[in-house]
């Protein structure tokens, strides 16, 4: 099996990370929290010579699963994920762009299927273990590859932060109990690409992070 890549594609006013995930030597993946620009990230993908198989949603904020619909138009795949608790905001993702002030284009998203905890994702060999982490948002969901020691993990866990939890069905306490539970537990070595900034190694966010201190 040869080894994972990931093109990150910068996305919507807020800059989310959005991530083409694929095999080096296949170039068969996914693409992980489409937020909006889905032009942008389907000219990405052409780039790259990928054939994405599907479109992985961590949770439910404009700024992950606004261009959803519109990339899933242009690319003819399914939407999967997140976790059913995130129903709520991504049919009000319209609303949310109201909110923000960010320009039309973000579309409310209805997932071809929802995640739920133990479940496995596959693509050219990859398989991703799913973890309902909920706090950031009430449906969120991590991507975790064991054979490779990576995480996708969306707005749980940042390099020197943690996710917001001043929005809708943000949850601090609760936040802090699925990095405790579900993140840390995947062990230091594990490196991660996150919604926003640089990836990490959560062994180095265990030892420096302030916010788990």
């Amino acid at each position: 099996m040869s080894q994972l890549s990931a093109e990150i594609v910068p996305v919507t006013p807020f800059q989310q990370n959005c991530c083409i995930l694929f095999d080096a030597e296949e170039k068969v993946g996914v693409v992980i929290d489409p937020g909006g620009d889905a032009e942008v990230i389907a000219a990405a993908v052409k780039d790259l010579g990928v054939t994405v198989k599907e479109i992985w949603l961590t949770h439910g904020h404009l700024d992950h699963a606004g261009g959803a619909m519109d990339l899933k138009a242009l690319l003819g795949v399914d939407i999967v994920g997140p976790h059913k608790d995130d129903a709520r905001l991504l049919a009000s993702i319209e609303d949310q762009s109201k909110m923000f002030g960010v320009a039309g284009g973000m579309k409310n998203c209805t997932p071809d299927r929802w995640l739920e905890e133990g479940e496995t994702l596959t693509f050219a060999g990859h398989d991703f273990e799913v973890y309902h982490t909920p706090g950031h948002a009430p449906g969120h969901v991590i991507f975790f590859n064991r054979a490779a020691a990576f995480a996708h993990l969306g707005d749980v866990l940042f390099a020197g932060s943690i996710g917001r939890t001043d929005l809708p069905g943000g949850d601090h306490a609760t936040l802090l109990c699925s990095i405790r539970d579900k993140v840390l537990p995947l062990g230091d070595e594990v490196g991660f690409l996150c919604g926003h900034g640089p990836g990490s190694r959560i062994g180095d966010e265990r030892r420096t992070n302030p916010f788990l201190r």
